[in-house]
């Protein structure tokens, strides 16, 4: 059976996290950075309830010094089969 990845948001967010604070960045730091009115939106990430859209991943990997690969955590957990509706 053939495996695509799949984010892990869990950990990710706890990635995030990470990185933000090897940057030396807060999380206001990162609202700012977005123009974000509220911090909701990184928490979300750091929690794993929510990813960055694709524009946001982009900016986050060049503040935070890192590839998105960097960011993201896969996992080989999801059968192409599945995916595809294709018998096993």
């Amino acid at each position: 059976m053939n495996m695509i990845p799949a984010i892990n948001l869990t950990a990710t967010g706890q990635n995030i996290m990470r990185l933000r604070k090897n940057a030396g960045l807060s999380v206001k730091d990162l609202q700012d950075i977005f123009g974000f009115s509220t911090p909701q939106a990184i928490y979300k990430w750091q929690h794993g309830t929510a990813l960055p859209t694709i524009d946001n991943l982009v900016i986050l990997a060049i503040v935070l010094g890192v590839s998105m690969d960097d960011i993201l955590v896969l996992d080989n957990r999801m059968a192409l089969d599945s995916v595809l509706g294709t018998p096993a």
